[in-house]
């Protein structure tokens, strides 16, 4: 009971709170990522054209994002690199798709650039790739 309510803290218990953070985040977002990678030739006539990129060229950045960078995330590998990507595509759906909307049926956007924004701050920790080549 006494450890429940301490604000103290051991580096083993912040070690596995990161991997779990990087692997919750990254498994949920993985599978967004993996959706549009399989049913790619569906999505790109539907998407939206970020910035006049195209359509085509925007999805391709999303499914890098969502999937790819999620799987670094898992890994631990270039870890605060990988959260960019994704906190950027989540930026945008939460200001241009949901008109910046975070709240009811929109949350989850917003949830993970909580997340991901610790991520990008404190790191993988030492249980990842990055952890072990002491990065």
């Amino acid at each position: 009971m006494k450890k429940l309510i301490s604000a103290k803290y051991s580096a083993g218990a912040v070690n596995a709170a990161m991997l779990l953070l990087r692997l919750g985040f990254g498994i949920l977002m993985m599978n967004h990522g993996y959706d549009k990678l399989i049913h790619f030739s569906e999505y790109k006539d539907q998407f939206i054209n970020f910035l006049g990129m195209g359509k085509t060229f925007s999805l391709a950045l999303v499914v890098f994002a969502e999937f790819f960078c999620s799987l670094f995330l898992i890994l631990g590998l270039f870890t605060r690199l990988a959260t960019i990507p994704i906190i950027i595509t989540m930026c945008v759906v939460i200001f241009n798709i949901n008109n910046g909307q975070v709240f009811a049926q929109h949350e989850s956007p917003a949830l993970y650039v909580a997340g991901l924004l610790v991520l990008l701050i404190v790191g993988p920790g030492r249980i990842s790739v990055d952890g072990m080549i002491g990065k």
